[in-house]
């Protein structure tokens, strides 16, 4: 039974306004994924080649970057070949696993500006201890924790979300998300209190931390000389920028149920639409211009400057 279930096909009506222009938005879309994966992978790949970036900043915003492009190619190949495709269709059971890894990458995001935000803070505010606190093992368990930790709470609503009965089966949406909970036959009130638990845990407390960190890491440098608070500032900004841009976004995708009604299709897709488009494109174009080890290395790579 629970197999039939999850061959069933869900019919994706987002796409119903888009269909009048599917083949341009087919070649939009096709134009940003891969400027997503060569901008994200460059930076990638300037963090692995050069030593003096084998630093626990660098290698997190790797991490967050290797991230944006797993959260777009859990999206773009189905959205490309439904734009090409006269019905926009998906079966339950693979609909489950974008949903799975949707929530999954965004909440490792949230935990990944976690670490950064507490490497930032050791960094300025003890950097004698540094090397001492922040040192490979430190480093490795962070990352660790970073993907098993929403990777296994999402895996539990996800699990029990494949055993309930569906009564509808039209996702109002381009791709699967926390829509699919309308596809229930009966709500579940075990599966909105978790819900709430892991949004807390995985989004709402990691916000907190780092607004806190950043907060000391300010008041502190505050009181120092001028290139101490230009040097926070410089390495603090980016992440704050990133952070409150994955904020909003992710603020609107999970209150979109719940508003689903108030809000007509046109301003639901273009809200969609900013969820997977700004955030994996916003975060090379911050890392890649801010953070200056990364953009005199992608000056070397582009105008053939001497790096010194």
């Amino acid at each position: 039974m629970d197999s039939e279930q999850n061959a069933t096909l869900i019919t994706l009506g987002g796409h119903i306004e888009l269909r009048k222009y599917r083949f341009l938005y087919f070649f939009i879309l096709l134009v940003i994924y891969v400027s997503i994966l060569c901008s994200n992978s460059t930076i990638i790949c300037l963090i692995c080649i050069h030593k003096n970036l084998h630093e626990p900043m660098y290698i997190f915003i790797a991490a967050l970057l290797g991230n944006s492009i797993l959260y777009s190619t859990s999206l773009y190949p189905k959205l490309l070949f439904d734009f090409l495709s006269e019905e926009q269709i998906s079966t339950y059971s693979f609909c489950l696993l974008q949903c799975f890894a949707y929530y999954f990458l965004n909440a490792s995001e949230f935990l990944l500006l976690t670490a950064m935000a507490y490497d930032r803070y050791v960094s300025i505010n003890k950097p004698l201890q540094y090397a001492a606190i922040m040192g490979k093992k430190t480093m490795a368990l962070f990352l660790s924790f970073a993907w098993l930790a929403p990777a296994c709470q999402i895996a539990v609503p996800v699990a029990l979300s494949a055993k309930t009965k569906l009564c509808n089966f039209v996702l109002k949406g381009i791709f699967c998300n926390n829509s699919i909970y309308k596809l229930h036959c009966v709500s579940s009130a075990a599966l909105s209190v978790y819900g709430v638990i892991s949004l807390i845990n995985l989004t709402v407390i990691p916000v907190l931390f780092i607004l806190f960190t950043y907060t000391r890491i300010f008041i502190l440098t505050y009181q120092c000389c001028g290139k101490i608070r230009k040097k926070a500032a410089k390495t603090c900004l980016p992440h704050l920028l990133i952070l409150l841009n994955f904020t909003i976004l992710l603020t609107y995708d999970v209150t979109i149920v719940k508003l689903e009604a108030d809000l007509s299709n046109p301003v639901r897709l273009t809200l969609t639409l900013q969820v997977i488009i700004c955030h994996p494109l916003l975060n090379p174009i911050i890392y890649g211009l801010k953070m200056k080890e990364i953009s005199k290395y992608l000056k070397r790579l582009f105008y053939h400057e001497n790096v010194t």
